[in-house]
């Protein structure tokens, strides 16, 4: 393997690690601590944090990051035996990308349009409509596949060593 294809697999690997490390935490501490508060608290607590995860070093460093540079790291590994390694964890990672937009920003978009205005009006109905249960129940599916295509991709830098 040539030093911009085992480049680009180092970048997938950390750029995957990264956006896994995001999901699980917030599987582990930011759902769970808003699971503990008030509705009010909930409803404007969960849109400050989604509206500040949308920035460029977010986008570029993990969540779009982790997709780019994995398909540049299968593109360039053609024919390399760590090749299927890494069009495994793109595959998991694909379906990673495909949740979000299917199941998270739907919701998280309709509870930031709720307090748009600065205080929801009725943020008992603004939290129920959110979906708090499914929201998390699929973060935790984006959790176990980020996870297993991060390992998918340290599997892959193994052999890639190995064949070095």
């Amino acid at each position: 393997m040539d030093d911009l294809a085992l480049t680009a697999l180092v970048l997938a690997t950390v750029t995957t690690g990264l956006a896994a490390g995001v999901f699980l935490l917030y599987a582990h501490t930011v759902m769970p601590g808003l699971r503990a508060t008030d509705d009010r608290t909930f409803v404007l607590a969960f849109a400050a944090i989604d509206r500040a995860i949308i920035n460029p070093l977010f986008m570029l460093t993990a969540f779009l990051g982790a997709l780019v540079s994995t398909v540049a790291a299968a593109a360039l590994q053609w024919g390399e035996d760590a090749f299927g390694w890494t069009v495994a964890a793109l595959v998991l990672y694909l379906v990673v990308v495909g949740i979000t937009p299917t199941v998270h920003l739907p919701r998280n978009d309709a509870l930031k349009a709720a307090v748009a205005e600065g205080e929801p009006v009725a943020p008992g109905a603004v939290r129920a409509a959110f979906g708090e249960e499914t929201w998390v129940r699929w973060n935790w599916v984006r959790v176990v596949l980020n996870l297993a295509a991060f390992v998918l991709l340290c599997c892959a830098l193994v052999v890639a060593g190995a064949a070095r």
